[in-house]
């Protein structure tokens, strides 16, 4: 990345001359993790390929991204319908357990596969953050925002975040298995706004998922910012929740346009 350029494209005049159009400007910023400030590297279906290549399973890499995308959906649908969104630490892991076991199917090696696979994504080295994440952070804390990461994950991103600046500053990490409900359960966005000390008006959620994050984000009373990165479009039907053009960015250096400080 280079820095002269990251400068001139995040400089805190982009913040205080924002056209960010709202009764309440945010006094925090909440960023969600995985496709919004940090992707994994080898990507999710070619880290199961390789993990299951190496216990003797041979997958494609194409077809391990469906599998896996079936196998999200199922775990999904068991957190909405027998959990009601409630989760925890043990439920987390019990939920990649069962990812893993779709995947691969009743292969005997399944459970050996599913701790490696654990401990690769709990390795900061398997993540990276986009381009654009450090200096929208950077430019966001120097404004005196408060700033934090509201995430579906678990413990393990506290470790991510420690080895990855500038997250490795970051005071607010927000993950579903302490807070102890998943996005888009209300009682997610409401144990943050408490714990902040903020009204839900004042709260800035900034995300890649459009039900999870921004509908969700927007039916708990914050405001919402939906990033559609080129890689990783946000998929969903259209409804009156639908982003505006001013809700909607293709990098998060288009955020600063958007925020100015409290």
């Amino acid at each position: 990345m280079n820095k002269g350029n990251d400068r001139a494209e995040y400089s805190l005049a982009s913040i205080h001359h924002s056209s960010f159009c709202t009764h309440h400007l945010p006094r925090a910023v909440l960023f969600d993790a995985v496709g919004t400030l940090i992707r994994p590297e080898p990507s999710v279906a070619a880290a199961y390929a390789r993990v299951g290549r190496r216990h003797g399973i041979e997958i494609a890499e194409a077809e391990m991204h469906g599998l896996f995308r079936a196998a999200m959906a199922q775990q999904d649908e068991i957190d909405r319908r027998l959990h009601a969104g409630r989760t925890s630490q043990e439920r987390e892991r019990e939920r990649w357990r069962g990812i893993v076991a779709d995947v691969f199917g009743a292969a005997p090696q399944a459970g050996a596969i599913f701790d490696d696979l654990w401990e690769h994504f709990a390795n900061p080295q398997h993540w990276q953050l986009f381009d654009d994440a450090s200096g929208a952070w950077q430019a966001l804390a120097a404004a005196g925002v408060t700033i934090g990461i509201a995430s579906n994950f678990d413990d393990r991103l506290d470790g991510i975040c420690r080895a990855l600046t500038p997250l490795s500053d970051c005071r607010h990490v927000f993950v579903s298995s302490r807070v102890g409900w998943r996005k888009p359960r209300p009682e997610f966005f409401a144990a943050i706004a408490d714990e902040l000390g903020f009204e839900p008006a004042e709260m800035l959620l900034v995300g890649d998922d459009l039900e999870n994050d921004f509908r969700a984000a927007r039916a708990a009373g914050w405001q919402a910012v939906l990033v559609e990165r080129a890689e990783s479009s946000a998929a969903g039907t259209h409804t009156d929740q639908e982003p505006r053009a001013s809700e909607s960015i293709s990098s998060l250096s288009e955020l600063l346009g958007q925020v100015r400080s409290a």
